[in-house]
């Protein structure tokens, strides 16, 4: 694809810089936001509720997606509901199973049948997005977060599985589906072919929107010029050795 404006798949941006949120948050283009406790303890966050709040006064009117850290169900649940009341555009993030590989599912489905948005993370298998699908209420909107990279990053195609698992969520249709932990920019164009709903991607790869369709003779000599610009700022040389 020549550019970007023809994609179907809808774009969010990943992170927990709140300069960088700010700056995404001025793109059309971006049509939600997604972290993670990971993604914020990286960025330097302390207090979980406050960043959510500035979060949420900078982006009032696109989803933005927060995740539970609580590794018991019950308390799993309450926190969910307690995300879930900091605004009408939170998406609440449960992981698909605890720690002790215990399937979230039952957390799922009473919060979806109770009108919260979750958002069901860290899934990375056709069997778990069957589970997950079927836990889902068909009157709640709902997003399964399928991990493509982390697929990718153990050798499988992930493509295969994103085609199957937007099958799979059209059982609820009021349910979209993720593709997350992109690695590289053809990811998206690559979530729009299987009719992937929405991908979610951190700025560094977003910013690479503006390369798309572009020259690839122009892109080969800018990169021999930075190359060689790199060289001579460095101060390299190469001398002859001098005969033994």
């Amino acid at each position: 694809m020549s550019n970007a404006h023809g994609l179907k798949v809808k774009l969010f941006a990943d992170g927990a810089d709140l300069s960088g949120m700010k700056e995404m948050a001025v793109n059309p283009q971006i049509k939600g936001f997604t972290t993670n406790p990971t993604l914020m303890r990286k960025a330097g966050i302390a207090d979980y509720a406050a960043f959510a709040r500035d979060v949420l006064r900078i982006i009032p009117d696109r989803p933005v997606s927060f995740e539970v850290f609580a590794d018991e169900f019950g308390e799993m649940e309450t926190q969910a509901h307690e995300i879930a009341s900091w605004g009408r555009n939170v998406n609440v993030k449960i992981p698909v199973t605890n720690t002790r590989g215990e399937f979230c599912g039952p957390v799922v489905e009473r919060l979806s049948r109770a009108g919260v948005q979750v958002n069901v993370t860290a899934v990375l298998t056709l069997e778990q997005v069957r589970r997950v699908t079927e836990r889902l209420a068909p009157e709640t909107a709902a997003i399964v977060s399928v991990f493509a990279g982390r697929i990718a990053d153990t050798g499988r195609d992930p493509v295969p599985v994103m085609a199957e698992s937007v099958r799979i969520l059209k059982a609820k249709p009021k349910a979209e589906l993720i593709w997350a932990s992109p690695r590289e920019l053809l990811n998206i164009f690559q979530a729009d072919a299987v009719g992937c709903h929405i991908i979610t991607a951190t700025n560094d790869i977003l910013k690479k929107l503006s390369l798309v369709g572009k020259d690839l003779d122009r892109y080969s000599l800018e990169t021999v010029e930075m190359f060689h610009k790199d060289a001579k700022a460095a101060g390299y040389s190469i001398h002859k050795r001098e005969a033994a």
